[in-house]
């Protein structure tokens, strides 16, 4: 058995980085020519210039003048399009009406509204956003695998030219963004128009470059021209699966005395008495009948209603390069933050990010649109911090009804964190996004990733608890 030594694995390492980084020149450079190209041709100059290369060979291997025919037609075409598409002139100002919000998947519609500023008529143009740069990084094409890599072959391995395929779909932030209807303006004239994209990835995403297409009159060539439009920013939310009707777990506590801002709104009870009026009480509070006969305010006294508080805990932690089953996790996390009626409850979003976070939401609070925009900025973790995240659940464990933890794989650490909390007394529902079948012994619910929306369809109405 042959052993590799040290200086032979530097220089194998040294290689590959010089291979990696003359690779990703490559298709770095290629993949901004194609955008280039394609953003100019339409489909028809594809097809049209299939149909200039096939008459080109069928001209040199044979004498036929429906061949000539064809390839003058197509040559000449391709010769009055291109300066056509060339010469053509627009001067537009427009103006993005975005939503603040939209969701991962689900298709985003605007207006925009287009004012004509050149001389001549505008015609037959439309509008298209242009998508942010996808191209990875050296380091991301150097450090980053393709899931199922290793199963390629030798030669896709190397050149790694499905890596870098991958790189670009995982980080283009949105398809479509085109015009459905054509822009036929006179000079100063003022229209609006549609614009449908759908956001691929979560987060806040920048439109910076809205472009007019200018097409010549066959359809073949177009020329893009930068539409002078300030930028508009809008949140892609975490994609969201529907859930079945679930009651988790815990009751709502209910007291009469002691301060609970964190579980009660306001003095909504039973009546329980009349006391004398105290500066900042609400008028509708007042009872006028004993104010008539005393002489003086009396306001009347209500129990305080506590609603269940519940607690969302996301596990951050990731130790997978490309993050897909942290993904998985937060579009659990979403799903349940959409799901819970927070008009009667409380719910506290718990995670990690550089350091522990809390955001609650529900009546007289936060909306539940809130935790789902925090959620579209939460990133990984690298480093193991569930102790930081333990001691912020512990410091609010006697407000908790129930936690419902969402863990990102398992593992002993996370099963330490888990036996942590439960040892507490606070009730955790456990769910587990992972790879192939649920592990021995672990507590909870098991949900495979890849085959997320099929596992959350089939979770019992009452979820399994840690005990």
């Amino acid at each position: 058995m042959s052993v590799q030594s040290p200086a032979t694995g530097e220089l194998l390492t040294e290689q590959r980085g010089r291979l990696n980084r003359w690779l990703h020149w490559i298709y770095f450079k290629t993949a901004g020519l194609h955008f280039f190209v394609a953003r100019r041709l339409k489909p028809a100059g594809t097809a049209l210039g299939l149909v200039f290369v096939l008459a080109t060979f069928l001209a040199i291997s044979r004498d036929s003048h429906a061949v000539y025919q064809l390839l003058s037609l197509s040559l000449g075409m391709m010769i009055i399009a291109g300066p056509w598409a060339f010469i053509r002139r627009a001067s537009v100002e427009a103006k993005r009406e975005l939503p603040r919000y939209a969701t991962v998947g689900e298709p985003l519609r605007y207006s925009v509204q287009v004012w004509q500023d050149g001389k001549k008529f505008l015609s037959r143009a439309s509008l298209a956003e242009s998508v942010p740069d996808p191209r990875p990084s050296l380091e991301d094409f150097s450090r980053l695998k393709e899931p199922g890599e290793e199963e390629r072959n030798g030669f896709d391995r190397t050149l790694a030219y499905f890596r870098w395929q991958w790189l670009m779909m995982r980080n283009r932030l949105f398809d479509g963004g085109f015009s459905a209807v054509d822009l036929n303006l006179k000079r100063g004239q003022h229209t609006r128009v549609f614009i449908e994209l759908t956001p691929l990835r979560r987060g806040v995403i920048r439109l910076d470059d809205l472009r007019v297409l200018l097409p010549d009159p066959f359809g073949v060539f177009q020329r893009c021209r930068k539409v002078n439009a300030p930028d508009a920013t809008f949140t892609a939310l975490p994609r969201r699966y529907p859930l079945p009707p679930i009651e988790l777990p815990g009751s709502a506590a209910f007291k009469i005395t002691g301060e609970a801002n964190t579980n009660t709104i306001g003095s909504s009870g039973e009546f329980v008495g009349v006391r004398d009026y105290r500066p900042g009480d609400p008028f509708r509070q007042i009872h006028w009948k004993s104010w008539a006969r005393t002489g003086r305010p009396i306001v009347k006294e209500l129990e305080h209603t506590y609603y269940p508080r519940y607690g969302l805990i996301l596990d951050t932690l990731s130790c997978d390069r490309t993050d897909q089953q942290f993904e998985e996790a937060v579009s659990v996390a979403a799903s349940f933050a959409a799901s819970i009626d927070t008009s009667d409850s409380l719910l506290d979003l718990m995670f990690i990010k550089n350091h522990a976070h809390i955001v609650t939401a529900g009546r007289g609070l936060e909306r539940a649109e809130k935790l789902l925009e925090v959620l579209a900025g939460v990133t990984s973790e690298r480093s193991n911090q569930y102790a930081s995240l333990a001691r912020l659940v512990m410091r609010h464990r006697d407000d908790l009804t129930s936690c419902l933890v969402i863990f990102n794989g398992w593992n002993e650490s996370k099963a330490a964190f888990l036996t942590m909390l439960t040892s507490q007394g606070i009730i955790c529902a456990p769910l587990v996004i992972g790879q192939g079948t649920a592990p021995a012994g672990m507590p909870g619910h098991w949900i495979e990733s890849g085959n997320i929306a099929h596992d959350l369809r089939r979770l019992p109405n009452k979820l399994l608890t840690s005990i």
